[in-house]
This record gives C-alpha cells, sequence and structure tokens, in this order.
C-alpha cells in the first residue's frame, strides 16, 4: 500500500450499521453467513459474506460482537437490503434488527504509524487484533475503535456519533493526521485488493470468486444459508474465475466492464469491475475478475479501453 502520507484518515460517514440485539442473535447470524459468529466474544469480529442458498454473495459484512449486542459494518445503503432478507427468516427468534447508520459517522484510519497516532489523541489501540475492537476516549469524545487491515496496514476504523464527529475530526488533525479524499481511498483499496460490494461484488459473485475466501469463509462453522455449495466448490478445489488486482502500464483509466484479454490473443478472459489512478505513481489500477489460468501474479494481459489495448500486470490474487 502507497499511502499519500505515513497517516491518513477518510470520512467514511455514510457506511451501513446494523446492530442486532436479543439473547438469539449469535446463532440466528451464524445461520445466514460464510464465518462463525457464534465463537465470536466480546470485543471480537470477523469478515463474512451473506450468502443465499445457492452461495451467492448478498453482502459483505464485518461482524463485531459486545456484550449484549452484535454490529454489522458494510457498505452504503447495505442495511435496507440486509435487514429485509435476515427479517424474512425470523420467526420466534429473540433477536431485533436495528438500522443505526443514521445515528454514526466513521472514519478510516491507515498508515504504518496509525497506532501511535492514535495515542497521541488518548486512544490505546495497540492491544487490538484483526477484528478487535473496543470502545475508547479521545479526549471528552468515546469512539468505536474497529481494526480492519483493509489496505495490508494497521487500519483502523472509528465510528463516532453524529454529534461528536467533528469533534474526533479535529482531534484527529490536531495529531497530526491528515485527511484525504474518497478518490484516494478508493485507489489504495484497489492496489490493496479490498472490494466493496455493489461495484466489484454483487449477488451473480459466488463466495469464492471474491478472493477473501481465508478472511471470510469458515469451513468447519457448519450448515448455514448456502453452506452446500460453497462447500461443493471448496471440495473441487477452485472457481473458475476470482477477482484479483491489476496494474496498468498507461492511461486511461479503464471503465468499469472494460473487456480483459490475454497478451496476444483475442478471447475475452475477464472484465474490470473498478478502477482508479494510483497517486504515487500516477498510473492505473484495477480490480477484475480473471479466468483461473491467468491468476498468477506477473501474468501478462492486456484491457481494452477507449479503442486501445492497455498492457497490465495482474498484481495480486488470493492463492488456490
Amino acid at each position: 500500500m502507497t499511502a499519500p502520507h505515513a497517516t491518513t484518515f477518510f470520512d467514511l460517514t455514510g457506511r451501513a450499521q446494523i446492530e442486532l440485539t436479543g439473547s438469539d442473535r449469535a446463532k440466528f447470524l451464524h445461520n445466514f453467513c460464510t464465518n462463525d459468529i457464534k465463537r465470536l466474544g466480546e470485543g471480537g469480529g470477523c469478515e463474512a459474506f451473506v450468502t443465499n442458498i445457492k452461495g451467492r454473495v448478498l453482502g459483505h459484512i464485518f461482524v463485531f460482537a459486545t456484550a449484549d449486542s452484535l454490529w454489522i459494518d458494510s457498505v452504503p445503503g447495505a442495511d435496507e437490503t440486509l435487514i429485509a432478507h435476515l427479517d424474512r427468516y425470523l420467526i420466534t427468534e429473540d433477536v431485533v434488527l436495528n438500522s443505526r447508520t443514521e445515528e454514526f459517522g466513521e472514519f478510516f484510519l491507515t498508515g504504518p504509524s496509525a497506532v501511535d497516532a492514535l495515542a497521541k489523541m488518548g486512544i490505546d489501540a495497540e492491544s487490538l487484533g484483526l477484528n478487535g475492537h473496543s470502545v475508547l476516549g479521545a479526549g471528552e469524545t468515546f469512539v468505536t475503535v474497529r481494526r480492519v487491515d483493509w489496505l495490508n496496514e494497521p487500519d483502523f476504523l472509528m465510528l463516532v456519533a453524529c454529534d461528536k464527529l467533528e469533534n474526533a475530526r479535529s482531534a484527529l488533525t490536531a495529531a497530526g493526521i491528515l485527511e484525504s479524499n474518497p478518490e484516494t481511498f478508493d485507489a489504495l483499496r484497489i492496489e490493496s485488493g479490498f472490494p466493496l460490494y455493489g461495484c466489484d461484488i454483487s449477488d451473480e459473485n459466488l463466495a469464492q470468486e471474491v478472493g477473501r475466501t481465508q478472511q471470510a469463509i469458515s469451513f468447519t462453522k457448519g450448515c448455514y444459508l448456502g453452506q452446500e455449495p460453497i462447500a461443493r466448490l471448496d471440495a473441487m478445489g477452485h472457481v473458475n474465475r476470482q477477482l484479483c488486482g491489476l496494474k496498468l502500464a498507461s492511461g486511461p483509466v479503464p471503465q468499469r466492464d472494460s473487456v480483459i484479454v490475454a497478451d496476444g490473443g483475442e478471447t475475452e478472459i475477464g472484465r474490470v469491475t473498478s478502477a482508479a489512478v494510483l497517486p504515487a505513481t500516477n498510473l492505473p489500477v484495477a480490480l477484475a475478475y480473471l479466468r483461473r489460468q491467468f491468476l498468477t501474479p506477473g501474468t501478462n494481459v492486456l484491457v481494452q479501453t477507449s479503442g486501445e489495448n492497455i498492457a497490465a500486470t495482474v498484481s495480486s490474487c488470493e492463492p488456490e
């Protein structure tokens, strides 16, 4: 990851925040997503997919367990879709689903010195493991700090009540942490291979195609909606295509759905899902679904955009 500054923050306010309460919350959510929710203790968390009966992805979520609730963090707009999906299966379970999106803002803090930067704000995040979280103080403002490492750095989400959002922003800038723009966040998350639902993932994708199997799928948790096709694919050993990263040798930035062909070939082998210019190099990076034969990092391909074939190299892909 090449950040514009050693430690940077981005305003991600608008990401969906869903709270599940009730005594059956862990057992219930466990039955509808790919990771092991029932193992989460207070302060623990995990990444997961919400899938349908065919193993296709309805949501890409991060789940955080507190003493009396579960919180789902996902892309903007996901609360309406996910609550509607989960509510269909609520019968007699003691579970209440509430969207809390309008009550909170969220900052994303990234960089090798992120832990030290938080310490300057009075927030001790050093002990948080991946997807661990805690309510910590920043002066008079209390924030929920969640470690997520989306950009392969020490990366943190800071969930702040809306009426304290500007206080938290001021505390970040006073600690010498510079705010950057959404375009830079998009470029950095593409470079790091971090996908967004609705952009790089849809309900047409099988869970393993997304390339987050190691982080988001448990093969020992038992039955859940979509488990059978996901387990069957695991037994086969591979999917036919998978999301991977591309580094382009030149511009322009390819559009979504730009066709990718093999170097020296004409047959389509994949399509771009998202792309942006990386500030550090001023060159485009992209995420794309490629046929499995072309997923090895270093493979040369061509991206068809604006009537040109732009040379590109596969830069990252989850190993089979």
